[in-house]
């Protein structure tokens, strides 16, 4: 049996849902660059294929961006690995990318040999550096269970994005299923919370909804939901990614712009790709990020008693 040094894993958070389009990416950028601003040493993990990651942090296409061959050779072959520095101050970053369809290959293979061994695959290479980081977020696949399951089986924290609708909660019995398959190797493993995302903050009585069946779900009480929620913006997503920025980031950038009155005077130019929604979409995730690390210090606390 893989032998993996846990007590270096307590602040690793395996954002994940079953389901694509639910901000996972969004998520995991945002939170992580929140968190290193205020003076956190963040790591992320983009194990996801598409690499979407690098869009969010304008890392897409540069001389950093391997595509994720480093991190896929050392999921499938074991051995150390470098994470991409600084990204932004205190933010260090695995890239995502195309290479790691051949991960999901190999480990499927050793999973043959050695199922453990591959659910741990990406918990023995985290192990040894995770003491230099205080908050490690994983960007999860949505429909790769192999890395799905290698990213759970690394996480203390299980942070579940779900929207509100119907059909958008379905992937949350499929999260279920794939927290309770690795309890046999990483017994530790539980679930932080789920946010609900792209919320109309005038629909109260959906969201009202959509968080009495999440609990139910869970077999768990309301307090599973977390009381923050991220509201709908395209306008802000699209600002970012085409930016290559945080929202935090957009916000600042829009705050010291122009004012509207010297655009309508003809003394400045308004900024493309500027949506007013930056500040409001920030706030949300601002809250999102504080009410994480309030959940894990109050369970960190709460074992020391």
């Amino acid at each position: 049996m893989a032998v993996v040094e846990r007590t270096n894993l307590d602040r690793v958070i395996a954002v994940i849902n079953g389901k694509g389009g639910v901000l996972k990416t969004t998520l995991t950028a945002n939170v992580g660059g929140m968190l290193a601003a205020s003076g956190y040493r963040v790591l992320l993990v983009d194990l996801d294929p598409q690499g979407n990651l690098a869009e969010d942090l304008g890392y897409t296409d540069s001389t950093q961006d391997d595509q994720g061959r480093s991190l896929a050779q050392a999921l499938m072959f074991g051995g150390d690995a470098a994470p991409l520095r600084s990204i932004r101050a205190n933010l260090d970053v695995f890239a995502g990318g195309s290479a790691l369809d051949q991960a999901t290959a190999g480990l499927a293979a050793r999973a043959n040999k050695d199922p453990e061994g591959a659910k741990l695959a990406l918990a023995s290479l985290l192990s040894p550096i995770a003491n230099d980081y205080d908050m490690i977020l994983l960007d999860c696949p949505p429909g790769d269970e192999t890395l799905q399951t290698a990213a759970v089986a690394a996480a203390r924290w299980a942070l579940v994005p779900v929207k509100s609708d119907r059909s958008s909660r379905k992937g949350l019995s499929a999260v279920a299923a794939r927290l309770d398959a690795v309890l046999s190797v990483n017994p530790s493993l539980d679930l932080l919370g789920v946010v609900l995302v792209d919320v109309g903050k005038a629909a109260k009585a959906v969201e009202r909804e959509a968080r009495q069946n999440v609990a139910e779900l869970f077999n768990a009480d309301r307090d599973v939901v977390l009381t923050a929620t991220v509201r709908h913006s395209e306008a802000t997503a699209q600002a970012t990614r085409e930016r290559g920025l945080l929202v935090h980031e957009l916000d600042d950038d829009i705050r010291k712009g122009p004012k509207w009155y010297e655009i309508r005077r003809g003394d400045a130019q308004a900024p493309s790709h500027s949506p007013r929604s930056a500040t409001s979409v920030a706030d949300d995730l601002q809250a999102v990020a504080q009410e994480v690390v309030a959940r894990i210090v109050t369970a960190e606390e709460r074992g020391k008693s």
